[in-house]
């Protein structure tokens, strides 16, 4: 192997290409991104860089220093446009076709949009540096926000709109915010920090469309109701960013399928961060994580994989997320399917420790500025812990 073409130059490229180096591979190392910035951190898009308190160099993975010694050749600005698995060669953008030995797809996820925009200004999706910049400046002009979509990142958005004090509605399709990814009772739990900050939640409603000429005015929802608007932000998930593989014959499904060992279908390709889809043993089915620590872990272990393909290694990671609201942590490890069950609740409500079950089998834990407690949940879910272990800790 003395090729290795990294395409993705976001966190699970990047940490691929460290851990390449880090375990002995000298050979050449090519990282494609289709944005121009060097490689930088996404959760600060949506708290410190949107606020304010960071500059946008802050968000940078590595020191140039750091990039310098990994000794890698960046192709920032194109974007991958097919990929040729026989030849082992990947087309880009500008028209040049790169070779490879061994090939990692680390494209990430591209945001959702919704139908009938009409190229209104004004509704605007987080994702890039720019994305962040540019909602930024919106936020600075004072404007009426309505976030579209409960999930973290429009949680995220509408917790930095309220601390400027700004009128902000927030509409989620599903009965209750956030419950795709906490299930209803937890999802119940975040959306009170959001009332009361003075968040209007509606729940239950769908996006119809959008008025206005050039810019946005107002949003129409399917029940006839609209709500003023001179900013929208659509936060309703990600797709896997795999249009490039489509003519590829890569098996894809909801990501680049993979197996227990992140290899894709095609020999000597592998996949890490947002776009991996692979079997995960411990849960006996294929996952997709978009998480930080997923997109830094299974690239430690793509690495160790194509150095040693003769005997790789299985990725069983505990999923973990975080997110930070109205200078409250929400943080929760493993998976919040099952039963569910509060086993710690501050007595001024604003520290939450709740556990989900599966039968006698101990799923997850949400921790709600109970980070140790935590702490100790990801050590029992890493270990197999049955759910009473789980409960007589907690408790």
């Amino acid at each position: 192997m003395k090729r290795v073409l990294v395409v993705g130059a976001s966190l699970a490229g990047l940490c691929t290409a460290e851990a390449l180096r880090r375990n002995g591979y000298d050979g050449s190392l090519t990282l494609v991104g289709d944005e121009q910035a060097m490689p930088y951190d996404r959760p600060p898009l949506s708290k410190q860089l949107l606020s304010g308190d960071w500059a946008p160099e802050r968000t940078a993975l590595r020191s140039d220093e750091a990039l310098a010694a990994l000794e890698v050749e960046f192709r920032l600005g194109e974007r991958a446009r097919a990929l040729d698995p026989v030849a082992k060669t990947v087309e880009l953008s500008g028209g040049s076709s790169l070779p490879y030995d061994a090939l990692v797809v680390a494209t990430g996820a591209r945001p959702r949009s919704l139908p009938g925009l009409r190229g209104l200004e004004g509704v605007r999706t987080l994702r890039t540096l720019g994305d962040a910049l540019a909602l930024r400046d919106a936020l600075a002009k004072r404007p009426r926000v309505v976030i579209v979509g409960g999930g973290f990142v429009g949680a995220e958005v509408a917790a930095e709109a309220r601390r400027r004090d700004l009128p902000v509605t927030l509409v989620e399709a599903l009965p209750v915010p956030l419950s795709r990814g906490l299930g209803e009772r937890m999802g119940e739990a975040c959306a009170r920090l959001h009332v009361r900050i003075g968040v209007r939640v509606l729940c239950g409603r769908a996006v119809a469309g959008f008025d206005g000429d050039t810019a946005v005015e107002r949003v129409r929802l399917e029940d006839g109701s609209t709500i003023d608007a001179d900013l929208v932000v659509v936060g309703i998930g990600a797709t896997p960013a795999v249009g490039w593989l489509a003519d590829s014959g890569i098996r894809l499904d909801d990501g680049v399928l993979c197996d227990a060992y992140c290899r894709a279908s095609a020999p000597d390709v592998y996949a890490a961060g947002d776009v991996a889809r692979w079997f995960h043993p411990g849960y006996g089915r294929h996952v997709r994580l978009e998480h930080w620590t997923n997109a830094r872990e299974q690239a430690a272990v793509v690495a160790r994989n194509m150095l040693d393909p003769g005997s790789p290694v299985e990725y069983t990671p505990v999923p973990y997320v975080w997110s930070d609201q109205y200078g409250t942590r929400i943080q929760l490890a493993g998976r919040s399917s099952g039963d569910v069950r509060i086993v710690h609740e501050g007595e001024d409500q604003e520290s939450l420790l709740a556990l989900y079950r599966d039968g006698d089998r101990f799923e997850g834990a949400l921790a709600i500025n109970s980070a140790r407690r935590l702490l100790d949940c990801r050590r029992l879910l890493a270990r197999g812990a049955d759910w009473h272990e789980a409960l007589a800790t907690a408790a």
